[in-house]
């Protein structure tokens, strides 16, 4: 069981690791834990000193290649939970960390990454001339488009764990490392992490990116009160998209989905804004069905 834990702090999308930045929490299943979700919890908590709130099954990673050293196959589960970022967890080795430290070119909050044309774009290219046949070439060519658009309007934020998978098939990561063909000069920057554990986290990113469209799950990111730019700024983070500021304030009172507390945020620059909460009513009563963010294009 792997878990990927997700928390909003200072605009930043933050995970929770273990060896020094390198892996997810996880841990076998055992036979005294009562069910794969109470063993998550468990493991989670053992590890991490981080208890678990909203948690939701994500994908079952069972590929052929998934073996230990003794070469007996592995299955893992692996699980989303949204949390706060706590302090101190008093774990050597844990911490939480910036997820655009192992996807340097997910961020787009500021345009387009550099890297993108300057180094990811190149290599595909050379990797696509690089397949048998102009059949093969084009096939490739049209995935580096399909996955890596290089504009705003191409650019698709739910495709993270395609454009993952596409740069470890063309041995441009380092978990790709020992795949044949695959050259230390040639990695991109971005973290690598143990085993498949990137891959699950880019799996994570997939999820959250679609899902924020559709159900207010980032409620359970946010602190009790908040004003409309912080909720906004977390959005920002999970997308790594600008919003349109006022498309998305009237995206959120179109779906009444907060409430206004009477009382202003203090100690912040400029004007006091207005604190607002979550209408938990709205929240168990439906997901926010048949909208899509106002993202910034």
């Amino acid at each position: 069981m792997v878990a990927v834990l997700v928390a909003v702090t200072d605009a930043q999308p933050r995970v929770l690791t273990r060896e020094r930045t390198h892996a997810l929490p996880a841990g076998p299943f055992e036979s005294s834990h009562r069910s794969l979700q109470a063993g998550l919890r468990a493991w989670v908590e053992a590890q991490t000193h981080h208890p678990l709130g909203y948690v939701e099954q994500l994908y079952t990673f069972a590929d052929r290649d998934r073996a230990n050293t003794q070469g007996q196959r592995i299955i893992s589960v692996s699980y989303l939970g949204l949390t706060r970022e706590s302090g101190d967890l008093g774990v050597e080795s844990v911490g939480w960390q910036d997820w655009y430290r192992y996807f340097p070119w997910e961020d787009w909050r500021d345009g387009c990454p550099g890297m993108i044309r300057e180094r990811i774009l190149p290599a595909l290219q050379e990797w696509a001339a690089g397949a048998d046949g102009a059949a093969g070439q084009r096939e490739r060519r049209r995935r580096i488009g399909y996955t890596f658009g290089t504009d705003m309007d191409s650019w698709n934020e739910e495709m993270a764990l395609q454009r993952y998978e596409l740069l470890f098939e063309a041995g441009l990561v380092p978990e790709a490392a020992e795949r044949e063909g695959a050259q230390a000069d040639r990695m991109l920057p971005g973290d690598p992490m143990h085993h498949d554990h990137r891959r699950i986290l880019a799996t994570a990113m997939a999820r959250l990116r679609a899902k924020i469209r559709y159900r207010p799950v980032v409620f359970e990111l946010m602190p009790r009160d908040f004003t409309l730019l912080q909720l906004q700024q977390a959005f920002e983070a999970l997308a790594g998209r600008r919003l349109h500021k006022q498309n998305f304030r009237r995206f959120i009172e179109q779906q009444s989905l907060v409430e206004d507390t009477g009382r202003m945020a203090r100690g912040t620059a400029g004007r006091p804004a207005k604190l607002f909460r979550f209408r938990r009513d709205v929240m168990l009563e439906r997901a926010i069905a048949g909208s899509k963010l106002p993202l910034a294009r």
